[in-house]
């Protein structure tokens, strides 16, 4: 990624390459990046497992949310599953899951099972007390079934048990390279037909590194620059409306190992990108 691109701290990058060189080395030292995560992972092991706590404070965006991911999940199941909920098991992944947060107030409607996954011990156990311990009475065609505590960089998903996995605002912790490589694994769990749905902030350009979790916010153009390193295709994209100004855009992304069929007569529409922190 060309663009350059600044820290919270204010320091200014010429470019991404810099940047990950300053934070995770050249690979020289591999524990440079060891650090890295373990910092990432260590600032949400400090946090409140709460909606509050995994919305950085801001849980009140949390209708505005889940409102705006089904509506564009709405349109990709009369697309890519036309017969879904009558004939098809469908099972969903949810990474970077935190307390269940999406799991819960949307996924496990749609889904006759889910699966999650999350670094963070105690995001993950509140999860597990609210979807398996009968608090919410879902009912046995609709379950959270399993629970990995691992983080992105290190999980692969099951081959070919997926009919969508669910990443969102969490891909910002993985440095490129792992971004990559998460994304060539998971394509193998995905069934045939089945997609990527992302769900993250957006950079008006370049990227914009958060010092205190190890994140990174990265713009359209770099996050279309990973997806087709990663052999991805982009179905659809779809911005979230309703969000309060002064955090970063947020956009959604269907993503597919498949080229996308074009549709006669239909034409791009170029998506403006604004300014933002949501974390």
């Amino acid at each position: 990624m060309e663009a350059s691109g600044l820290d919270s701290e204010g320091r200014e990058f010429k470019n991404a390459e810099e940047m990950w060189r300053a934070e995770i080395g050249d690979g020289a030292d591999p524990h440079k990046k060891t650090d890295w995560y373990r910092k990432g992972v260590g600032y949400w092991e400090g946090v409140e497992a709460s909606v509050d706590g995994v919305l950085g404070g801001y849980g009140h965006v949390n209708d505005v949310d889940v409102k705006g991911s089904e509506a564009f999940l709405k349109t990709l199941f009369s697309e890519r599953f036309v017969d879904a909920g009558r004939i098809q098991h469908l099972v969903a992944l949810d990474c970077g899951s935190g307390i269940g947060r999406v799991t819960k107030n949307l996924l496990i409607r749609y889904f006759n099972e889910v699966d999650l996954v999350e670094p963070a011990s105690h995001f993950l156990e509140a999860a597990r007390e609210t979807l398996a311990s009968g608090k919410l009475m879902f009912s046995d065609m609709h379950k959270a079934a399993n629970f990995y505590c691992v983080p992105l960089q290190d999980f692969t998903p099951e081959t070919g048990r997926y009919d969508v996995i669910w990443i969102q605002w969490c891909i910002g912790q993985l440095a490129d390279d792992d971004f990559i490589s998460f994304f060539k694994r998971a394509k193998a769990g995905l069934k045939p037909g089945g997609f990527f749905f992302l769900k993250e902030n957006i950079a008006r350009s370049g990227f914009v590194l958060d010092k205190e979790d190890r994140s990174i916010t990265r713009s359209d153009l770099y996050f279309k620059e990973l997806f087709g390193q990663c052999g991805l295709h982009l179905y659809k994209s779809k911005d979230q409306k309703g969000f309060p100004g002064e955090l970063f855009p947020v956009k959604m992304y269907a993503l597919t190992t498949d080229m996308p069929k074009r549709v006669l007569g239909a034409r791009s529409k170029m998506q403006a990108n604004r300014p933002a922190v949501i974390k």
